[in-house]
């Protein structure tokens, strides 16, 4: 069941034929190949928690409006995605400091009288690349495609943990660039692997990333590509190494174009499944004040 903007307005008819109550939910548009019902209720149920969670098709000239009536329908929190987490930073009534930092709010908690941003992407994103490939972010060299909402919280997670070199590709390469020069005083030591630039943008083109693959410890795909089964490859096939780890944000029923053309090419790849995981533990506690089953919202969207 995918829930919209007017059922928010006639929440007290249509709340009222859940049970448990639906108490929070994921706002986003498009949001019915979304996992966090799925993920969430498993660890609602498992700690014995009277709630529900699910999907809203929220439009993003209606953000404002759901967001307000979310509060007064006593919707505890949300997760949110495509395509409201930049904008919902300016619509909370208090931030806390990642989320400011990164300019993205993806996790609402709502009291009383306030709804509160935080972001919970930079460190799941951390966490998830840790337990798919048993590495930290430190003196990795990475390629990320993407400077929107998700990419610049994993662009700041990856300076604050000391990657080696970054690398942002972007369809708006000025966009890529106001990031980079944001960072750009983090990564002015010495140059370790070679002499390519620690931290560089670039436009999101073939002959642009084919030099780059080279200098590449780890791909990230921060782009929208891939929310939609029919999408292609962000990166084409041809270009992708076996020395690659390749992590894709996105995750679909069956495996994404990227992750397929990855293990292809003998390398490892892991899909967004795993960030979702830790990045929504991470919004359970901020809820709850309470840590979440992490194995049962495993199980709950294993592929």
């Amino acid at each position: 069941m995918v829930y919209t903007l007017q059922d928010l307005r006639n929440w007290h008819e249509v709340g009222r034929t859940t049970d448990p109550p639906i108490r929070l939910g994921v706002f986003g548009d498009p949001v019915d190949q979304s996992l966090s019902p799925e993920m969430h209720n498993a660890a609602l149920r498992h700690c014995g928690i009277a709630m529900e969670f699910a999907r809203f098709r929220i439009r993003a000239n209606e953000l404002a409006d759901a967001l307000s009536l979310a509060r007064q329908n006593n919707l505890v929190g949300l997760n949110l995605t495509v395509p409201h987490k930049i904008a919902a930073l300016g619509l909370m009534d208090w931030c806390d400091e990642i989320a400011k930092t990164v300019g993205a709010v993806n996790t609402v908690r709502f009291t009383e009288e306030h709804a509160e941003g935080f972001n919970t992407d930079a460190i799941g994103f951390s966490r998830a690349v840790r337990e798919a490939f048993s590495l930290d972010l430190r003196d990795m060299r990475v390629l990320l495609l993407g400077a929107g909402g998700a990419g610049r919280a994993i662009a700041l997670q990856c300076t604050r943990e000391g990657s080696e070199r970054l690398v942002i590709a972007n369809r708006n390469v000025d966009k890529a660039m106001r990031l980079v020069n944001e960072l750009r005083p983090h990564f002015s030591g010495p140059r370790v692997l070679g002499p390519v630039a620690r931290i560089q943008a670039i436009p999101l083109r073939e002959e642009e990333l084919r030099f780059q693959i080279a200098n590449t410890d780890l791909l990230v795909n921060a782009t929208t590509l891939g929310l939609v089964p029919t999408d292609s490859s962000p990166v084409n096939a041809h270009l992708i190494a076996p020395h690659l780890l390749v992590f894709d944000t996105i995750y679909s029923e069956g495996k994404t174009a990227l992750v397929r053309s990855a293990e292809a090419a003998g390398a490892r790849a892991c899909d967004g499944r795993a960030m979702l995981l830790q990045q929504g533990a991470a919004a359970f506690e901020i809820w709850f004040s309470r840590a979440a089953s992490i194995d049962a919202m495993r199980a709950a969207i294993a592929p």
